[in-house]
C-alpha cells in the first residue's frame, strides 16, 4: 500500500507543480524553488537560479516564484518568512494579469492532460475493457426514446445474437451495434429464449446512447467487494458471499438485489446469502443517498449498501486503433471530470454523506487495490486521480491555485491588486479551512478503520 501511493502522489504532485514551474520560465518569471512535499527540507540541489528540493510531508508540492509574496506557504514549505527584495521585471508581480493567470492554471492543465495521455496510452496498449457476455440482465424501459419501445420486451436473461446483421460477441458490440450505423430499421435478435424485435436506431447520438445506456449486461449477484465501513461491512458482509434474497425476494442477478436495496433507504433489509457451500443471514441497514433521475431529473433518495459485484474474469479486451484511442481517452476524461463534480455537487447539497471523504489512508487503500489489480487498471486509477487533483486545486480557496486565480479576477476587475496584507489574511483563512479539510478526512479514515 505504501509503495503504490509514494507513486500516486509523487507522481501527479510532480505533475502538476512541473505545470506552474514551465510556465513560470515560458513567461519570464524567475523559479526560486521547486519543491515535491511541503515541510523540512530532506534533500536538494541548485542548478541554475533554482533550488530544487524533496520535502518530508508527500502531501503536496511548490514552486516559488521570485515576487510572489506567499508567507503562508513559505511557512508550510519550512523557509522563512517573506524578506525585503528588490522588485526585478522577472518578478510574479511585475507580470500581467494573463500571464500570471496562465502560470496559476498550468498546474490543473498538466494534470488533466496527464489523465488524458493515461486514458489514451491503456486504450491504444491494452485495448477497450469490456464485458464478455451478451446476456441481457433488465432493460430500463423510461430510457428508451421514441422507436425502440419493443426492447422493453427482452426477456430476463436472453442473450443478444445479432443486431443489424453484424453478429456480437461481447458488450462493447452490442453498444457500438446501437451507437453507430445509419438510422433507421434494425433487427434484433436473441436466444435463449428465441426471439426477434426490430427497432428504429434515431438519428441523434443523444437518443442512440439512451438505447445503449438502457441495457444492463447480466451480472450474478456475487459479492466482489464490500467498501470499508459501509452499511454492509458494518452488517458483515464479506466479499464472495453469493445474495440468494433480500427481504425474501428472491435474487437472480445484480440489479434485482439492488431494486430491492434502493427501496430501502435507512430501514433494516435481511440478506440471504450462501458462503463457504452454507447459508446465513445477515441485517443491514442502506445509506441514504440522493441521486438524480437520469430521464426526469428528479432528485430521489434511494438506499445503498456499499457492495461492488464480481467481475473477475469477466474482463476482455478489444483492440483500438490510434485514433479511437485517443478518442475514447478524452470520453474517460470527461467522464471522471463529470464523476468528480457530480459527487462534489452531491457533498454540498446532502446527497452523499461527508463521511464519503477520505483522506491519505483512503487515498492509500485504493492505490493499494488498484495496483494489486495490474497496471492498467493502476494506470487508470492514477487518471482518475489526477483529474480529481486538478478540480480541488481549482476550488476558490486561497493557498489552492483557485484561490489565487480569485486574487487575479478581482485585481482584472478592480483595476489594482489586493495588498500584500489582505491576500496573507486570506491566505491565512484559506490554510485553515484546508487543514480542517484534512483533519475532517482523517476523521473519517480513522472512524473507517474502527468500524465506527
Amino acid at each position: 500500500m505504501i509503495l503504490p501511493t509514494i507513486i500516486v502522489l509523487g507522481v501527479l504532485i510532480f505533475v502538476h507543480e512541473l505545470g506552474h514551474f514551465w510556465a513560470a520560465k515560458a513567461v519570464g518569471i524567475r523559479v526560486e524553488r521547486f519543491s515535491i512535499g511541503l515541510g523540512p527540507r530532506l534533500v536538494g540541489f541548485t542548478r541554475g537560479e533554482t533550488e530544487y528540493v524533496l520535502s518530508a510531508i508527500p502531501l503536496g508540492g511548490y514552486v516559488k516564484m521570485g515576487g510572489m509574496d506567499d508567507e503562508v506557504m513559505e511557512r508550510v514549505e519550512g523557509g522563512d518568512a517573506a524578506r525585503p527584495r528588490e522588485p526585478s521585471p522577472r518578478d510574479y508581480d511585475a507580470k500581467p494579469v494573463w500571464a500570471r493567470a496562465i502560470v496559476i492554471s498550468a498546474g490543473v492543465v498538466m494534470n488533466m492532460l496527464f489523465a488524458f495521455v493515461a486514458y489514451s496510452a491503456v486504450n491504444a496498449f491494452w485495448g477497450r475493457p469490456t464485458i464478455e457476455t451478451t446476456r441481457v440482465e433488465a432493460v430500463d424501459a423510461a430510457l428508451l426514446p421514441p422507436g425502440a419501445e419493443a426492447l422493453a420486451g427482452i426477456p430476463e436473461g436472453a442473450r443478444l445474437v445479432r443486431i443489424g446483421g453484424e453478429e456480437v460477441a461481447n458488450w462493447s458490440q452490442v453498444e457500438r451495434a446501437f451507437l453507430e450505423g445509419v438510422a433507421g430499421p434494425l433487427a434484433v435478435v436473441l436466444a435463449d429464449p428465441a426471439l426477434e424485435v426490430e427497432v428504429i436506431r434515431p438519428e441523434s447520438r443523444e437518443a442512440r446512447e439512451r438505447i445503449a445506456r438502457s441495457l444492463t449486461y447480466w451480472t450474478d449477484p456475487v459479492v466482489g467487494s464490500v467498501e470499508s465501513g459501509s452499511p454492509a461491512a458494518e452488517g458483515g458482509v464479506e466479499a464472495g458471499d453469493r445474495v440468494l434474497a433480500v427481504n425474501e425476494v428472491p435474487v437472480r442477478h445484480w440489479s434485482s438485489m439492488t431494486e430491492v436495496i434502493r427501496r430501502h433507504p435507512g430501514e433494516q433489509v435481511s440478506f440471504r446469502l450462501e458462503r463457504n457451500g452454507g447459508e446465513l443471514t445477515r441485517n443491514v441497514v442502506p445509506a441514504a443517498v440522493v441521486e438524480e433521475d437520469p430521464v426526469t431529473g428528479e432528485r430521489l433518495e434511494v438506499g445503498r449498501v456499499g457492495i461492488a459485484p464480481d467481475l473477475a474474469g469477466r474482463f476482455t479486451y478489444e483492440p483500438v486503433p490510434p485514433g479511437e484511442a485517443v478518442a475514447a481517452g478524452w470520453r474517460e476524461t470527461e467522464g471522471a471530470t463529470r464523476l468528480i463534480l457530480g459527487f462534489l455537487r452531491d457533498l454540498v447539497t446532502g446527497g452523499v454523506s461527508a463521511r464519503s471523504v477520505g483522506s491519505i489512508v483512503t487515498i492509500g487503500q485504493a492505490s493499494g487495490q488498484a495496483a494489486q489489480m495490474g497496471v492498467e487498471v493502476f494506470l487508470r486509477f492514477m487518471a482518475l486521480f489526477s483529474v480529481n487533483l486538478a478540480i480541488l486545486n481549482l476550488l476558490p480557496i486561497p493557498v489552492l491555485d483557485g484561490g489565487h486565480l480569485v486574487f487575479l479576477g478581482i485585481e482584472a476587475v478592480r483595476g489594482r491588486a489586493l495588498s500584500a496584507e489582505q491576500r496573507l489574511r486570506w491566505s491565512n483563512v484559506g490554510f485553515l479551512v484546508i487543514m480542517g479539510i484534512m483533519i475532517w478526512a482523517l476523521g473519517n479514515d480513522l472512524l473507517r478503520l474502527f468500524g465506527l
